[in-house]
């Protein structure tokens, strides 16, 4: 075994070999020479075996020593490479903090998402939430529950789209919904009176031209009470206008109809005015449908599991894509759903245009 002063030798020959180690790899061969399984100070550490016990207490720990100080050595080599060769390479390379980032391409919202958000946020503020059902309709709710008979118009498949059935099938007929009527059934049922809800979602009818489409979008509103009549309904309308037009006054008229689910039925226009093609609500000598409403049937109430003597209230309708393109100059329903980029860029809202009565709907 190597004296105290072979192993000092030992040491500064290592020590050197670190210390001018030029590069990751030439210093992992001086690794391995040293401690490596085959290395020097590994093969002497293997040689205590064969010493006395008061020769390995002395050799043991000088060798331990000898190793803790070289693998040190090591390390901080290794360390002081890794800064050296990130150093130079900051000096190569360089980022210019101050060019603007690259551009990402931007979506928008879509009209019909936007109103539909300006609309909830309106009847919101009155106290009304939103209620929502499925768009397979079963037979009953989209029609015999709104007090629609076999017979009428809307029950033929010209109008509405049935889901198919083969000729065994027991089950009652199933449809794309017509309207978003049935939600308010299945909210009377699921809440009782009273009750403020609109119902806003898709609808589908077998229709297609400029100003109809085979889906489209509509919201409808109900309000049940004690003693609701129709000038709560023309009050509720007349603040709903007023606030989604953004204008100060507004002037509705009230022209007897026929629903089969509301009676008295109306439908409703609003005062307005065409000047060089361009719509303004609120004045001129011109009159405009916006939508259809009415005091709920008492069969309706009574299909809704609502007592019909106790309780009365109004209902109303209106198409979402219909006054989207009244508000905003959009000219062709059809444009809704053809996902023309060019057309959601111009019409489309940025994501941060949220919608609310306090702030402002439109920006």
């Amino acid at each position: 075994m190597s004296d105290q002063s072979d192993l000092t030798t030992l040491r500064q020959s290592y020590l050197d070999r670190i210390s001018t180690a030029a590069d990751g790899d030439a210093l992992e061969q001086v690794r391995l020479a040293a401690l490596g399984k085959k290395g020097e100070i590994s093969g002497m550490m293997k040689e205590l075996g064969r010493m006395t016990p008061e020769e390995r207490q002395t050799t043991g720990a000088a060798l331990n020593r000898l190793k803790d100080e070289i693998d040190a050595a090591l390390r901080a080599r290794k360390q002081g490479l890794e800064d050296a060769a990130l150093d130079a390479r900051l000096k190569q390379e360089w980022l210019d903090v101050t060019l603007p980032g690259r551009p990402r391409p931007q979506g928008t919202i879509h009209p019909i998402s936007q109103v539909t958000e300006e609309v909830t946020a309106i009847f919101a503020d009155m106290g009304f939430r939103v209620a929502e059902g499925p768009q397979i309709e079963s037979d009953w709710f989209n029609f015999d529950a709104l007090n629609i008979p076999p017979e009428h118009p809307a029950r033929q498949e010209h109008d509405t789209f049935f889901m198919a059935r083969s000729a065994d099938d027991p089950r009652p007929p199933h449809v794309l919904r017509t309207h978003t009527s049935p939600v308010q059934i299945r909210a009377m049922q699921a809440t009782g009176a009273p009750i403020r809800v609109i119902c806003p979602g898709r609808v589908y009818r077998m229709d297609m031209d400029q100003t109809h489409t085979p889906m489209f979008h509509q919201v409808e509103g109900l309000a049940l009470g004690k003693d609701i009549s129709m000038a709560n309904l023309k009050w509720t309308l007349e603040e709903f206008c007023r606030a989604f037009f953004e204008v100060d006054e507004v002037e509705l008229r009230f022209r007897a109809s026929h629903f089969p689910f509301t009676e008295p039925s109306a439908e409703v226009d609003i005062r307005c005015s065409w000047e060089g093609g361009k719509l303004t609500i609120g004045q001129g000598e011109s009159w405009l449908e916006i939508l259809g409403s009415g005091m709920v049937h008492p069969k309706v109430l009574a299909a809704g599991g609502i007592d019909p003597e106790e309780w009365q209230g109004f209902a109303f309708g209106m198409g979402i894509d219909r006054i989207a393109m009244l508000k905003y100059g959009i000219p062709d329903l059809r444009a809704f759903f053809e996902s023309d980029l060019r057309w959601l860029r111009h019409y489309g809202f940025a994501a941060g245009d949220v919608p609310s009565v306090s702030g402002g709907l439109s920006r």
